[in-house]
Order: structure tokens, then C-alpha cells, then sequence
């Protein structure tokens, strides 16, 4: 594609990519604004220093001319300003460009440094060199395309500049007018932080996203020969009556009755939710949107209802977009499933996508700090046009989570930025808030206003425990109490160690009496779950639970069985595994942990909730991963001592469709894992704000027994936790949201949801057709044949782990890099389970494992 054609088509492409009433901070045309920029933004690959390295690969002398972002985002602000835009609105531009292959700085010490020209010096700085190269840039255009040059600011200025005045302008003094705009007046110069507005980062974001969004669509599909229209960024709108005619079918299996039975009469105060919400969320839309939240209890269809009203909201509001955000990766599968069953489609059209940081197409990120343009060409070359939108939630519903939304807004990198324009005018559900980590709590609410303010979309924080974090938020359920009220379930037991933590901290609960105590709770025929702190806290207690009861069946053990003979996880059916181990007799045992791969664990979940269906004796042992989305129900739950949130999130699973009277939900405080120092309470919840002590205070407060309420916990201590958090903890980092304030794109990119402890991936291969897979993955690295690489990756992913390392010189890290990776240009390992070379890195029970490991030890 000649250049002047992919200006062309890039700015054709933002207004199929901006919507034309979208509106800056300033109440300017955005649309036009980034139109503006496409013209120019790629201008400064028509010198011959850039054509002769592409088309010959000779490097310039002066390696700073090759370089074509810089002179364009001098044309950006010059155009931008001939326009008639204000100064911040030029500035925006001016950024949106140079930084259009890469990702946001400190936008104020960036243009003050990229602009700012020291007088009668010898030796350059690499941004006053640049500036050099701009105007050998400016005289190579004038000599060799200088129609070209016109046509082009003709184009970009709507005729109110031109080529001729942008030399004089940059000759003269564009470089003082632009670092005027961010730095402090008088003898002594330097950044003025305060020069830009509290809305300059969203105005930056908004131009950056959308051109950059625009540009590598069209760069894609002039590899493919692909037409640009405006179908190919159009999303299907998955209908609220498909998910009305699905909740509709549920409730006519499910006898409802305000007088029955306790679960005629969850089935009826459900429905009653599901219409209070729906009604709330008409008239929430009908004034405007904005933030809303959605506090129901456990059991009471917070998800579909969620969803409903959020497609309530599009609708009214004319919108095309839901996003639905969880906060972690494990259980987007589950939702994503009932999607696919829901509205017949999978997850690869425009109705339904499903993106999480596991499940990332390959497009090359140009992060490099000083020229962006270096790796540019490369990234040109990217032709996965179906990878770009589905990573940029085109689609009707993306079910995404909290790390790809958040991590998105602040700070992004070069293609999270491609999913901003898609947020414009969406409907963004927030499940479960109060997993989102401490830190953050006070940067989320400035991230969501602004969504709500320069986006216009609508946000609903959904939960049955609302950590408080947004002010003024309109409430979509008119009385919640009645609810939590008419929906008790369970009934809280503080087991003697908890209550020793309240009162002195000594004495956690041993491994040999808490497996005790989980044998003798289904021993009449009753299911347990015991929810750990730890993966080596849930391995410990599981050994303890099956070195007690030998005669017991092995849950993962049949699923094996069953894998082996049908050759691949697709083909195994979890009701047939359930039916397996209940003809087994006896009691069954079932290990999760994010060591299992996820497509075992997922149908070892649903084995699981088929066999407590049953009412088979279950006693499953598992990590703080079935805390939140996973429909199952035991009859009892033991919650080794957390947050309150976290106890009411275990609790969920715990006779949530009234099969017996009351649930038992017992906290204990089991004692420290072989070779630790802390107790896995106090190792995972008292680093950085310490949460054991406010748990400690809340529960003593509202104790006055051996149990305690359903509702007391899971509204009054809620309320008093959060309370405590908030004014004695003074939860989140006060910087975060100032680095919004101040435009401060780099401060942004440093922070993570995430813990960035050193993790190695590996892939665990346990059938003949996974070790086909690998086998084919390096097949097509032979042939060069890249995108089939990509391909067969993502289709692994639901194989791989990830183990986190504490010192890349520990024995556990030697262990795992002495592994071989799937191919010549990966990082990631793989084991063979049915090799005896690699017997000792997996059990069929907790998953993969490094050999020997006693030294140290993981969290989930």
C-alpha cells in the first residue's frame, strides 16, 4: 500500500473506530481530532531516509532520520492548532503520534524534554538530536516530495494550514510555543506539572487509543488486501431476550413459593430480585447512568441478573457494548460456558469474546523508551486482523478481568491501548469489586470516572459484600436486607483456634484435627469443603485427609482414568467421571489448586457439583480459587481465617439452594506447613496493610456465642470491616490517582493488579493429542509458518500453569528452566506426564509439582 493511501485509509478507519458524537473534555469533535492525526502521523515515512531503509535497508548516516514518528508529532501539534484547537488539545495530538508505536510517558516531562533546546552547545542530547534530524527531515520532504507534503497538510488542516507555513513554524518557534504548554515561566524553567488539566490523560488517551487502534487495523489488512467498512468494527449485540427466555426456562423447572419450602422460597425471592434490578436499572439508565451497584447475597442469580441489566442499560442508552469483568482467570470459563450454551455461538464472532492475560494473541508490542520507531516496521507487518479485535472487545460481551480493564486505563501498553474505543458508551459490570487489590482502591474509583465522564459508559459494581469504593453510587436493588433477610442459609462457627486468634494468637489448629475434623463431618453422608490459604496448606491437609481414609476415592484419579481413554479433555464428560466415582461407594476426595491445568480443574468442578447433586460423600480440599463464580454447593465449608470478605465469598458455597435447613460454615486457623515460618493466614493476609487484625476486631464485635447469623456476618461485619479499612487503614495508595491527575502515563505503567514475582509457564502434556500439539508447533517453526506457531499456543493454553519463583537462583527455578521449552523462540517449558523422565513433576491429585521441593514454597 502506496503511503498516501494508508494516511488515507487510517483516517477513514477512525470514523468507523470513533463514534461521531464522541466529545473531548474541552466539548470538541473527537472524531476530528484523531482524523487529523492519521493524516499525519505516519508523514514522515515520505523521506528518503526512511524509504531508502525500507526498501533497501540502508541506515541513514544520521540514524535519527529514519525515525517518522517525531517529525510527525510536530505536524500533529501544528495541524491541530491551524484547526483552531486549544493548546492541551494540540498537546494530546502531539503525544498521540510520537508515542503511536509505543506507550505513554510522563506526558509533561516528555514534551518538555522533547522540545526543550539548549543555545550554543557542543554536544547534543539524544532529544536535541532528534530535533536536528526533524529539520533534515523537513528539507529532504522539500526536495524530493513537495506535492506530496501539501497534499497531504491540505488534507489534515482542512485548508486552514499548510506544508509551507509547518517549515516556517518549526523553523521559527513551534518548538518554544509547544514546551511552553508544560513548563514554568520565569528565570528559573523547568516542568510545570500543573499546566495540564485533571482530564489531560483521558484526552490523551482517548486520541492515543483510537489512532492506534485505527493504524495497525489498516496495516493488518493491507497484508491481507482487506477493504476497510465499517462492518468490520461493528459488534453483534447479544438480545436481552435470549437471556430473559434462558432465566425464564430456569424458573419454570424451579417451584417458587414466598411461603414454601426455604428453597420455593429463594426461588421466588430471586425472581423478586431479578425484577426489582431490571426496574432500577431502566430508570438509572433513563437518567443519565453513571455508577451503580448490585449487592445481593450468594445464591441469588447476581450473575445473570447482572448481566440483564446491564444489557437493559445498552439498550436504553443506545449502546453496543457490555464488558463483564472478574477478577480472576479461573472462572472465566465457567461463565463464558453458559454464554456459549445461552446464545449458541462460541467465542470467536462478534457476539462473544473472552480475554484474559492467559489468552493474549501474539502482536508485537513496541515498548521501547526512546525510538518507538525502531521495531515500528515490524509491528506494520502484523496481519492477524482477527487477533486485533478480538483483543480489542469488539464484540457485543467480552468476558475479560480486572488486570485487562484496569491495567488497560492505566498506563497501557501499545495494544491494550487498541480496546479503549470500544469502551466508549459500554456497559462495564464489575463482579466481585472487593477482590481488587488494597492499593488500588483509590485509583479504581478515579479509573472509573473516567469511564463514566469521558467514555459516557455506565459501570455496575456487583457483590454481595461492596467494599464501598465509589461515592454516590445508585443502588440498583431497593431494599438488600430483604434479601440477605429472607435467604439465610448458613450459620457461622468460630472453631476454638479461630477463637484463640481473637483473643491471644496462639495455638492455630493442627493438620492431623483439622482432617479429623472433615472425616468426621462426612461421615453421615454429608459433603465438606475446606478452603486453604496456601497451595502447600490445602497439599498438607489434603495428604493428612487421604493418609486418614485410604478406602477413599480419588476423584482425580477416575478423571484420569477416564482421560487416558478418551484421548483428549474435550472428551471427557464430568456427569460420567461423577457417575464413576459414585459407584465407587464410600467417601470420594477431590484437591484444586491452580497447579492442576485449567481445563482439568474446570471439569473436576463440575464433576464435583455433579456429585454433590448426588449427595455423594465429597470432601474436597481446595485453594481460595472456588471463592468467587463457582456455582457448587457443600454442606459444609471450613475457611481457614481471612478477611471477612473472603469467609462470606467461601460461605457462598455452602448450601446455596437450601438442600438442608442450615449450611455450617466453621472459620478455623490452621498452623504453619512444613519448612514455613508464618502461618498461611498471616503469610498471605498480613503483607503490606495487614487484614488479620481488622478481621480480628470485626469478628469479636459481632460474636456473641458459639455462631453467629448469616445476615450479622454478611452484612453487619461486612460493614464494620469495611469501615475499619477505610478510616483506620486509610486503604490505597493516595500517588495512584494523583498520577492520573498529572498525566503521568509512566507512573501508571509501572503499577500491576497483579503480583510480578518471577513465574515460569509450563505446559503439561498428559495425552498423546497434546504431545501431537507440540510436535506440530515445532513442525511449523520449521516452516516459518508463525501464525500456525500462534495458533497452536493458544490452543495449549488451557494446559499451561504457571509457577511462581521467589529468586531465579533457587533450586526450584534450576529445576524448572532445566526443562525444555515447546520451541526454539518460547520461554515456556513443557513436561510429558507419561514419560518416566518426568514422573516426578506431577501428581494426578494436586498437579503438576517440582521434584524435591521442600525449601520453599507457594502461594496461590
Amino acid at each position: 500500500m502506496l503511503l498516501r493511501d494508508h494516511l488515507e485509509d487510517v483516517a477513514q478507519r477512525v470514523g468507523y473506530v470513533v463514534p461521531d458524537d464522541a466529545r473531548t473534555p474541552n466539548d470538541d469533535p473527537l472524531r476530528d481530532i484523531v482524523e487529523t492525526l492519521a493524516y499525519v502521523h505516519d508523514f514522515g515515512k515520505a523521506t528518503t531516509y526512511f524509504q531508502e531503509y525500507l526498501l533497501k535497508g540502508v541506515d541513514p548516516d544520521d540514524s535519527y532520520c529514519r525515525y517518522h514518528a517525531p517529525i510527525g508529532s510536530f505536524a500533529a501539534y501544528y495541524a491541530l492548532e491551524a484547526k483552531g484547537y486549544d493548546d492541551e488539545t494540540c498537546l494530546a495530538g502531539f503525544v498521540a503520534v510520537a508515542k503511536h508505536h509505543g506507550r505513554l510517558p510522563d506526558i509533561a516531562e516528555y514534551v518538555y524534554e522533547r522540545t526543550h533546546r539548549r543555545e550554543k552547545i557542543a554536544t547534543e542530547q539524544d532529544a536535541e538530536k532528534q530535533q536536528t534530524a526533524v529539520a533534515k527531515q523537513i528539507s529532504d520532504i522539500n526536495d524530493h516530495v513537495l506535492e506530496f507534503a501539501g497534499n497531504v497538510f491540505d488534507a489534515a488542516t482542512d485548508g486552514d494550514g499548510s506544508w509551507e507555513e509547518f517549515c516556517h513554524r518549526f523553523a521559527g518557534n513551534l518548538l518554544e510555543d509547544i514546551k511552553a504548554t508544560v513548563a514554568t515561566e520565569g528565570y528559573s524553567e523547568g516542568i510545570d506539572r500543573e499546566s495540564l488539566s485533571n482530564s489531560c490523560y483521558a484526552l490523551v488517551l482517548e486520541c492515543w487509543g483510537s489512532l492506534v487502534f485505527a493504524d495497525k487495523t489498516s496495516a493488518a489488512a493491507a497484508a491481507t488486501d482487506t477493504e476497510p467498512s465499517a462492518a468490520t468494527y461493528e459488534a453483534v449485540r447479544p438480545t436481552a431476550d435470549s437471556l430473559d427466555d434462558h432465566v425464564r426456562s430456569l424458573e419454570e423447572q424451579a417451584s417458587a413459593d414466598p411461603d414454601g419450602t426455604r428453597a420455593e422460597r429463594l426461588n421466588h425471592y430471586r425472581s423478586e430480585a431479578r425484577t426489582d434490578v431490571l426496574e432500577s436499572a431502566a430508570s438509572f439508565a433513563d437518567d443519565g447512568g453513571g455508577v451503580a451497584t448490585l449487592t445481593l447475597p450468594t445464591g441469588m442469580g447476581k450473575t445473570l441478573s447482572g448481566l440483564s441489566a446491564a444489557m437493559e442499560i445498552r439498550d436504553r442508552r443506545d449502546g453496543d457494548r457490555v464488558v463483564y469483568a472478574l477478577p480472576f482467570t479461573s472462572i472465566i470459563d465457567q461463565v463464558v460456558d453458559e454464554l456459549e450454551d445461552i446464545y449458541e455461538v462460541d467465542t470467536t464472532g462478534r457476539l462473544l469474546t473472552a480475554h484474559h492475560h492467559l489468552s493474549e494473541t501474539t502482536i508485537r508490542d513496541e515498548d521501547a523508551e526512546d525510538n518507538d520507531d525502531a521495531q515500528a516496521d515490524d509491528a506494520d507487518r502484523n496481519d492477524d486482523v482477527a487477533g486485533m479485535l478480538g483483543e480489542s472487545w469488539r464484540a457485543g460481551l467480552t468476558v475479560t478481568t480486572f488486570v485487562q480493564l484496569f491495567e488497560s486505563l492505566a498506563g497501557p501498553s501499545n495494544k491494550q491501548s487498541m480496546k479503549l474505543p470500544a469502551l466508549r458508551n459500554s456497559v462495564v459490570v464489575l463482579d466481585e469489586p472487593q477482590s481488587l487489590p488494597l492499593d488500588w482502591w483509590k485509583l479504581v474509583p478515579r479509573l472509573v470516572e473516567l469511564l463514566t465522564e469521558q467514555y459516557d459508559a455506565t459501570v455496575i459494581a456487583m457483590t454481595a459484600t461492596q467494599p464501598q469504593l465509589f461515592e454516590d453510587a445508585t443502588e440498583l436493588v431497593d431494599d438488600p436486607e430483604t434479601y440477605f433477610d429472607a435467604t439465610e442459609r448458613v450459620t457461622y462457627e468460630l472453631d476454638p483456634s479461630a477463637e484463640r486468634y481473637l483473643d491471644d494468637q496462639t495455638e492455630p489448629k493442627g493438620y492431623d484435627d483439622a482432617a479429623a475434623t472433615l472425616l468426621e463431618s462426612t461421615a453421615d453422608d454429608e459433603s465438606a469443603l475446606a478452603v486453604c490459604n496456601t497451595i502447600d496448606s490445602a497439599r498438607t491437609l489434603t495428604e493428612r485427609v487421604t493418609d486418614r481414609l485410604p478406602e477413599s476415592t480419588d476423584v482425580a484419579e477416575v478423571y484420569a482414568e477416564k482421560l487416558e481413554h478418551a484421548g483428549d479433555v474435550e472428551d471427557v464428560d464430568p456427569k460420567c467421571v461423577a457417575e464413576r466415582v459414585a459407584d465407587a461407594g464410600g467417601r470420594s476426595v477431590l484437591h484444586l489448586s491452580t497447579r492442576l491445568r485449567p481445563c482439568d480443574r474446570l471439569r473436576l468442578i463440575e464433576t464435583a457439583k455433579a456429585l454433590t447433586q448426588r449427595d455423594q460423600q465429597l470432601l474436597t480440599i481446595s485453594t481460595q480459587l472456588v471463592e468467587a463464580g463457582v456455582d457448587i454447593s457443600f454442606d459444609r465449608v471450613y475457611r481457614d481465617l481471612a478477611p471477612i470478605d473472603s469467609i462470606v465469598q467461601a460461605a457462598g458455597r455452602c448450601n446455596r439452594s437450601f438442600e438442608r435447613d442450615r449450611g455450617r460454615v466453621v472459620v478455623w486457623w490452621l498452623e504453619t506447613p512444613a519448612e514455613q515460618e508464618k502461618t498461611p493466614a498471616e503469610a498471605v493476609y498480613n503483607r503490606g496493610t495487614k487484614l488479620l487484625p481488622t478481621t480480628a476486631k470485626t469478628l469479636d464485635a459481632v460474636r456473641s456465642g458459639a455462631t453467629i447469623s448469616e445476615t450479622t456476618v454478611a452484612r453487619n461485619a461486612v460493614t464494620r470491616y469495611y469501615d475499619r479499612l477505610h478510616d483506620e487503614k486509610d486503604v490505597g495508595a493516595d500517588a495512584y490517582p494523583t498520577y492520573v491527575d498529572e498525566a503521568n502515563g509512566r507512573k501508571l505503567a509501572e503499577l500491576s493488579l497483579i503480583d510480578k514475582r518471577l513465574a515460569i509457564d509450563v505446559i503439561v502434556c498428559r495425552t498423546a493429542a497434546d504431545r501431537r500439539k507440540v510436535n506440530e508447533i515445532r513442525d511449523a517453526l520449521n516452516r516459518y509458518d508463525f501464525d500456525a506457531v500462534d495458533s497452536l499456543m493458544r490452543e495449549l493454553r488451557p494446559k499451561q500453569i504457571s509457577v511462581p519463583v521467589y529468586r531465579s537462583d533457587s533450586k526450584e527455578a534450576q529445576k524448572l528452566a532445566e526443562l525444555d521449552t515447546v520451541h526454539g523462540e518460547s520461554d515456556i517449558r513443557w513436561v510429558d506426564t507419561t514419560k518416566p523422565h518426568y514422573n516426578g513433576f506431577f501428581d494426578e491429585m494436586t498437579g503438576f509439582v517440582v521434584p524435591d521441593n521442600t525449601a520453599e514454597r507457594r502461594l496461590l
